[in-house]
């Protein structure tokens, strides 16, 4: 009779094989829906990509910029910068920084994120933005997506700044806290407003549940966003975690408005 169990080498090879599984298993999928860019629908070598021709006409945002506001200056001075419009009104969150312009390009991936229901593309944008806040990243204690209000929310179904951050989150291997954050205030559209108006718009629009500032208490949150326009947004609800105990905040988009000074 053959009393022989199973040993500690045949269960380790059963990873291996479910790997090999899994592996053949893509290879099979790749085969049948071969990997397309994202943007323009062209074959690609990878998923979740852009293609060599949309990756041309992205304006990536990258050194040198301005340290808080993270805006591109035309030349490199070859030390840190603060940018005239951070000395002037300096934001209440501590560093911005952002893939790429908002340009027609970085814009209709946007668009087809939002309003599109393309939540494959939140991989690839969520991504780009792990790279390019990369400096963030290693200083983060916490991710938080910026609140959409329950009834936008249900009105769209999703939250393309927690589908984002959550990329962004496996990407860093920095945990996401959605809810650390709460959208208290039903506000209009910002499309339109200006600068002031956003502001306004914005005042007590966002707040700290109760039951999440022990897990806010002194960390360092990164704040996840698709856009960046005037920082309305990003102040308002860096002041809201600020107040509701966050040491220091960050904040990392997909995209930013620059202008052409």
């Amino acid at each position: 009779m053959d009393d022989r169990v199973d040993t500690p080498s045949h269960a380790a090879e059963l990873p291996v094989v479910s790997a090999v599984v899994r592996a053949g298993f893509a290879a099979v999928i790749a085969l049948i829906y071969p990997p397309t860019c994202v943007a323009c629908g062209q074959a690609t070598g990878t998923p979740h990509t852009l293609c060599a021709a949309c990756w041309a006409g992205m304006r990536l945002i990258e050194r040198p910029f301005c340290e808080r506001l993270g805006t591109p200056f035309a030349v490199d001075l070859g030390v840190p910068l603060l940018s005239p419009a951070a000395l002037a009104e300096q934001p209440v969150f501590e560093r911005a920084r952002a893939v790429a312009r908002y340009d027609d390009a970085a814009r209709a991936l946007v668009h087809r994120l939002k309003y599109g229901d393309r939540l494959d593309l939140a991989e690839a944008l969520g991504r780009m933005m792990a790279r390019a806040g990369a400096e963030l990243t290693r200083d983060a204690d916490v991710i938080a997506p910026v609140p959409l209000h329950r009834w936008r929310l249900w009105r769209r179904r999703f939250n393309q700044a927690m589908a984002l951050a959550r990329v962004v989150s496996r990407a860093s291997g920095v945990a996401c806290d959605p809810f650390l954050l709460a959208r208290v205030k039903r506000t209009r559209p910002q499309v339109g407003l200006t600068r002031t108006q956003r502001g306004q718009n914005l005042q007590g629009a966002f707040r700290v549940p109760d039951d999440a500032k022990p897990r806010l208490a002194g960390r360092r949150v990164l704040l996840i966003d698709d856009v960046l326009t005037t920082g309305a947004t990003a102040n308002a609800a860096a002041r809201a975690l600020l107040r509701g105990g966050a040491k220091v905040v960050d904040v990392l988009a997909f995209a930013r408005v620059v202008g052409d000074g």
